[in-house]
């Protein structure tokens, strides 16, 4: 019985979302609050269950010396964040914001530079020419050709103009190669989301297919 009933609510919920194809309506704005309260709900039960508790609550019963009141200052950073919905002494708040902005863009950094930057630049070093293998000689000549007509095109400090507009031009198209393939996979990914969320209604909620 319960799953008939969450079958029907989720069919419910689903057509909610797809009536915002006709037009912006109740049905649509109930769904997406909806959405948005039960994934708030969610995700605080997540990170105290996760965090708060583990980290800062049952670490400090449990820990001992210094250690123990280190985990007063990260308390106290959560503390005033929170403040942010009182407006008379909201601005205390920016204090923890610009602290997590600090540390996210410091781990952000480092993270993408030896995630993505290091690693581009080592796959970049390749054999021309690779005897007995024509396919991946060539694939090996796009790469470096793409790798340095890219970074040919945000060069500013030369005019594109004369010799110099030629590989820019090329690393052009391969930036625009680049943007149509990351465009192509967006548009896949949620076509699967709507052939998924179609193939709900038709075969467990109607049992047509």
């Amino acid at each position: 019985m319960s799953i008939i009933v969450g079958t029907w609510v989720a069919a419910f919920l689903t057509l909610c979302i797809f009536s915002f194809l006709y037009k912006d309506n109740p049905f649509y704005k109930f769904a997406e609050h909806l959405y948005v309260g039960s994934s708030a709900a969610y995700m605080l039960v997540y990170f105290y269950f996760f965090n708060i508790k583990p980290m800062l609550i049952d670490k400090f019963i449990t820990s001992a010396g210094t250690v123990r009141w280190i985990l007063i200052i990260p308390a106290f950073f959560g503390i005033i964040m929170i403040l942010r919905i009182i407006p008379q002494i909201s601005w205390i708040s920016r204090w923890a914001i610009a602290f997590t902005m600090g540390i996210g863009s410091g781990i952000g950094i480092v993270a993408g530079i030896h995630g993505y930057i290091l690693p581009q630049i080592k796959a970049t070093f390749l054999p021309l020419v690779i005897p007995g293998n024509v396919v991946e000689s060539i694939n090996n000549i796009i790469l470096i050709i793409g790798v340095i007509t890219t970074f040919l095109f945000f060069y500013f400090s030369k005019e594109h103009k004369g010799l110099f507009k030629v590989p820019v031009r090329i690393g052009m198209t391969f930036i625009m190669i680049s943007f149509g393939a990351s465009f192509g996979y967006t548009v896949m990914a949620r076509l699967s989301l709507l052939i998924g969320r179609i193939h709900f209604l038709l075969h467990d909620w109607l049992h047509l297919i």
